[in-house]
């Protein structure tokens, strides 16, 4: 999908990538089977037709889902990925099956390192050059591990800057609480300035992508679309994260949806499906998303849910990939 990388950046260059932003849910069932042993477990004889469609579409240990989420990123060409509720384990797989080509940045958000689950972005080595990257936590101390007051659990951001052929960019990736609409309202306050902040600093695009656990008429959705006033935030990540009246500007993330032309929209809504029978719709909802900041420098040509469940009854996830395709161009914004 994307433009190799050049060490050239004339005025007239752009990149054209595709932004994806999975939940591939965690490892509940875990094993001790490898993916060597998965791989050497597929047959290899052309597949004879089922007796039945769908037979059994309850959830499935990881072991069973890890081939159809890799292939899916790597069927569907994706450059980069923003993927939440990834274990260590479920991690390492992916590098495994997704290849050299690509590389991965994050940590484990119990301990900065490798406990807890990952909020990472993959992305694909030939389509940009990671500059640097860092994690903060979703809470009132936002520089270590550490749990927003009434959360469910510890919840955390990863960002990273990339050299395109276009010029550097913004990539910030969470995953906000299942139960406090008041963290998430929080954490995507603090996603927010540090958004706003990168886009006054390198006056570039920035994106985000996520599993908001927010539905568009609920707070942390409102916050960072700006339809609602921030939440107040700690003051050493505002002091860290600064500028001065003079770089003020209004900033915002807008959600790609509404960016694209609706001939180029894909037919799904619902990014959560959980792990239903066909047509169990009933928790079906849109709570996955990939936005681009409104300083702009992007564009975007598609955006479509994919989809998870095979007809032998395997859900990949209890949500479903979001995709974007975009094109970001030369230039400050």
């Amino acid at each position: 999908m994307a433009n190799a990388i050049t060490d050239s950046n004339p005025t007239d260059i752009v990149d054209n990538i595709r932004m994806v932003s999975w939940n591939i849910r965690m490892d509940a069932f875990p094993d001790s089977i490898t993916v060597n042993k998965t791989i050497s477990s597929l047959p290899s004889k052309i597949p004879l037709d089922p007796k039945s469609y769908y037979s059994k579409t309850d959830e499935r240990p990881w072991s069973e889902r890890r081939i159809a989420v890799a292939n899916t990123l790597l069927f569907d060409r994706a450059d980069f990925v923003g993927l939440q509720e990834v274990t260590k384990r479920q991690l390492d797989d992916l590098q495994i099956l997704l290849g050299d080509d690509f590389a991965h940045i994050g940590v484990g958000r119990d301990d900065g390192k490798e406990e807890g689950e990952y909020s990472p972005i993959f992305y694909k080595k030939s389509a940009a050059k990671l500059i640097n990257s860092d994690t903060f936590w979703l809470s009132e101390s936002p520089f270590e591990p550490s749990k927003y007051p009434g959360a469910g659990t510890i919840r955390i951001c990863t960002a990273a800057q990339f050299q395109g052929n276009s010029g550097t960019f913004t990539y910030m990736n969470t995953h906000l609480d299942h139960l406090s609409d008041e963290q998430r309202g929080y954490g995507l306050s603090l996603v927010l300035h540090r958004a706003k902040y990168e886009a006054i600093k390198t006056q570039r695009p920035v994106f985000v992508t996520g599993d908001f656990n927010s539905k568009t008429d609920q707070l942390g959705y409102k916050v960072i679309t700006g339809q609602t006033q921030p939440l107040k935030l700690n003051s050493t990540f505002t002091e860290k994260y600064s500028w001065s009246k003079e770089e003020e500007k209004e900033f915002i993330f807008k959600d790609i949806i509404g960016e694209t032309a609706p001939e180029r929209r894909s037919g799904n809504y619902a990014t959560f499906s959980g792990f239903a029978k066909p047509g169990g719709t009933k928790d079906y909802s849109r709570i996955d998303f990939v936005m681009g900041g409104s300083n702009g420098g992007w564009k975007s040509s598609s955006f479509r849910v994919g989809e998870t469940l095979t007809d032998n009854g395997l859900w990949s996830s209890d949500h479903k990939p979001v995709y974007t395709d975009l094109t970001i161009y030369t230039g400050e914004y």
